[in-house]
């Protein structure tokens, strides 16, 4: 193996028809901004895939979860429960609309919100939950819409990592009222910056196409339902370019190829490294049974915060990139302006001081893998 060869921890990749069918966006549908051709058969395989009833391509997830609490209602002083061990996105859209994120503690096992700690963190100020779905790996949706249904809430699924995983049976980003997903370089399937908002909920759907048009009817004038459009709401520019979507649309159509390859890498990681787990020498992924990840990323947790500095500082000197993930949102700085927390956030606290990522992207090879785990038992020994 190429010892002096930096193994990245990611790499965006062109899998198929990318560069042709954004020649066609340009060349032939004369259309290269928003809700074009190629978008439409974006969100036609995305309501395909997931089951919902309306999907709207982004030009981010964050753009998307900014639609969600629109679609919410968020008004200022709402709550929104949610976990701190996230990305930054997963607050802010509710924050720009006056609301309060509410963070509670995450699982130890999934690493996902803890769905018995929600009920505890709800006021009479509470008016939606977002469980993100981390890694790819499932939530405990049928809990979590168990209370949102008892106390009258919406819930929207921050899917952005988990495209084509599932809970159930069901594909995750379909089961609460809303779903966001992200098609971020770093994602599975990806068109540099992209995302999409999943509707579930027909009471939604009007007003989600409103919100996506800058406020306006212009789908149903293009439709011909109408035979003018004006402003008829509060929105702004969410779509992406056509020539994003054509890009998008080849990753789409390669999607199963695109998980299964990643999937492989994930279970490669997991059966070189449980050794190491069976001697608790570090901690793996767990994925709950009955569900199904997409082999999103893959992560150990170190059994401290010492060993995990120097088993990040030893990757580093094998010229392998491997990362940490989230700063706890509630210890930030915008954190401790705009949100409380609810209960003890001991495990996000501990889990976010050890947790590292390690290369896992479409096209990394067996032999690199091997590296990757060779150099964490070199590591231990």
């Amino acid at each position: 193996m190429e010892k002096n060869k930096r193994i990245h921890f990611n790499k965006p990749y062109i899998i198929g028809n990318e560069l042709e069918y954004i020649a066609q966006a340009v060349n032939n549908n004369n259309h290269i901004s928003g809700s074009g051709p190629f978008t439409e058969r974006c969100q036609d395989i995305l309501e395909e895939s997931i089951g919902c009833i309306h999907a709207l391509l982004t030009h981010s997830c964050t753009a998307a979860l900014e639609m969600a609490a629109i679609l919410c209602d968020i008004q200022p002083g709402d709550e929104v429960i949610m976990p701190s061990f996230t990305f930054v996105s997963t607050a802010n859209a509710f924050v720009l609309r006056g609301g309060v994120p509410v963070f509670v503690d995450i699982r130890p096992d999934t690493l996902n919100l803890d769905e018995k700690l929600i009920a505890p963190a709800l006021t009479d100020k509470t008016k939606a939950i977002v469980p993100v779905h981390y890694g790819g790996m499932p939530c405990a949706m049928d809990e979590i819409m168990d209370v949102a249904q008892k106390n009258n809430l919406l819930v929207v699924e921050d899917a952005a990592q988990a495209y084509l995983s599932r809970y159930k049976d069901r594909p995750l980003g379909s089961i609460g009222h809303m779903g966001c997903l992200s098609f971020h370089e770093t994602k599975n399937i990806i068109s540099g910056e992209g995302g999409a908002l999943l509707v579930n909920d027909e009471r939604f759907k009007d007003r989600a196409e409103i919100i996506w048009e800058k406020g306006t009817d212009r789908s149903q004038f293009l439709r011909g339902d109408v035979d003018k459009y004006s402003w008829q709401d509060i929105g702004s520019s969410y779509m992406p370019s056509d020539m994003i979507a054509a890009f998008l649309l080849a990753q789409l159509e390669q999607a199963e190829k695109i998980i299964a390859s990643r999937s492989r890498i994930f279970h490669q990681y997991y059966e070189e490294l449980k050794s190491l787990e069976a001697k608790e020498l570090l901690r793996l992924p767990h994925l709950e049974d009955g569900s199904t990840g997409n082999g999103h990323l893959f992560f150990i947790i170190a059994r401290n915060a010492e060993e995990y500095r120097g088993l990040v500082k030893h990757l580093a000197s094998e010229n392998i990139q491997a990362i940490p993930h989230y700063v706890a949102l509630h210890s930030s700085k915008a954190g401790l302006k705009f949100s409380r927390v609810a209960g003890s956030m001991k495990v996000t606290e501990d889990i976010s001081q050890r947790l590292i990522r390690l290369p896992l992207y479409y096209g990394l090879k067996e032999n690199e893998v091997t590296r990757v785990t060779q150099a964490i038992r070199d590591f231990f020994r």
